[in-house]
């Protein structure tokens, strides 16, 4: 089974990246064929400033946190400029209609991000990343889930005219961890100005998570977890015993929702430690880096020829 995900070098990673697609590529290394790539095409429909720098930053933090080479095609979504070709070839198979209801278009440009092309036309370079190398399963957040559907409407319009080449591809999502919230409770996003980084300071992390929003209860009272921002986010590094006693601590009473929060992030610290040692590794060592991307890259290109070169051939670009 092929896993395919790719994410913007948009700045630092919070938690809301980790668990919604990260992981989720991490864990998919054990058994499944992996396709991780980074996005930096489709950060320029963002405004793409100190875009070199932030795509080395994102691929030090993706190495950290356990993106593997050896297990996983890993590379930068430039160094393979076939991916530019199926993207012109297949905007010939996209009805403007079905870009004019992408709501990735409607929600950036309410935002006061310019409307241009590259933005307009943001789900055919996403659906020529999935469809070129034959991706058939694309662990996304809950909001991605239209652009694994437009890459499936496209491709069923290019197959009814050319035979099955283009393999169908299809989203997961883990239930538990589509949304995760912020510290305001809404989905944690850059755009809302509430994460939580997974890298730097440990006072600064705290400093953090102490603005969660909580319900105003007196300390000694019994507090709901189920609904509790701060239970919310800790869950998602706890399991087993550790998260029933936490729920018991809730039922209880005795205990504020700051005490709720220095636990968090004392958990959140400890959770990350490994990745922290591995990505000062990589921070001193980005030649090393430089050099598990080139090889990469050569890797993804050669999975993307065959399908690229059939493409050519039935479209009759090829002569």
């Amino acid at each position: 089974m092929r896993v395919f995900t790719g994410i913007q070098p948009s700045g630092d990673l919070h938690i809301g990246n980790y668990f919604g697609s990260i992981k989720q590529m991490v864990d998919a290394q054990k058994d499944s064929d992996t396709f991780a790539f980074i996005a930096n095409y489709h950060a320029m429909t963002s405004g793409g400033k100190d875009l070199s720098k932030l795509t080395m930053q994102c691929a030090t933090d993706f190495l950290a946190l356990g993106i593997d080479p050896k297990k996983s095609t890993f590379w930068i979504q430039s160094d393979v400029k076939e991916v530019l070709e199926l993207y012109w070839i297949l905007s010939s198979f996209t009805p403007m209609g079905l870009l004019e209801r992408a709501h990735s278009f409607k929600d950036k440009t309410a935002k006061g991000i310019p409307a241009n092309h590259s933005l307009f036309s943001y789900p055919v370079l996403m659906a020529a990343d999935i469809l070129l190398f034959g991706s058939e399963v694309i662990p996304v957040g809950k909001d991605q889930i239209q652009h694994v559907e437009i890459a499936r409407d496209i491709a069923t319009k290019f197959n009814n005219q050319y035979g099955d080449i283009l393999v169908m591809p299809e989203f997961r999502i883990q239930e538990e961890v589509q949304t995760v919230p912020g510290i305001d409770g809404q989905k944690m996003s850059k755009s809302y100005g509430n994460i939580v980084n997974i890298f730097g300071e440990e006072k600064k992390q705290m400093k953090t998570i102490k603005k969660i929003v909580t319900e105003n209860v007196a300390m000694e009272e019994p507090k709901e977890f189920e609904n509790c921002n701060v239970y919310n986010m800790a869950k998602l590094f706890l399991e087993g015993d550790n998260l029933i006693e936490l729920q018991e601590r809730y039922k209880k009473g005795g205990e504020g929702h700051g005490h709720f929060k220095i636990y968090l992030g004392e958990v959140m610290w400890e959770y990350f430690r490994e990745f922290r040692e591995k990505r000062e590794y990589y921070e001193k060592n980005q030649d090393e880096v430089r050099e598990i991307l080139k090889v990469g890259a050569d890797k993804a290109r050669a999975e993307a020829m065959p399908m690229i070169e059939k493409i050519r051939s039935v479209t009759g670009i090829a002569y």
